[in-house]
C-alpha cells in the first residue's frame, strides 16, 4: 500500500488466461488512474499473454 504523499504504488499484474502467474510492478497513480494491461510472458503456458492489474 502506498504511504501518504507517495505517487507510485505497487501493483500486481495477473494473467488473464490461467490466473495463476503474475508480475509485480509499480505505477504512477496520478498519470495512469485506470487499470494497467500489458502483454507479458507466461512461463507455464510458454507464450505471451495479456496481464491485467489486480488490486
Amino acid at each position: 500500500m502506498a504511504k501518504k504523499g507517495e505517487v507510485r504504488e505497487i501493483i500486481r499484474l495477473v494473467c488473464t488466461e490461467d490466473g495463476k502467474s503474475y508480475y509485480t510492478t509499480t505505477k504512477n497513480k496520478r498519470n495512469t488512474p485506470d487499470r494497467l494491461e500489458l502483454k507479458k510472458f507466461n512461463a507455464n503456458l510458454k507464450k505471451y499473454t495479456l496481464h491485467r492489474e489486480k488490486k
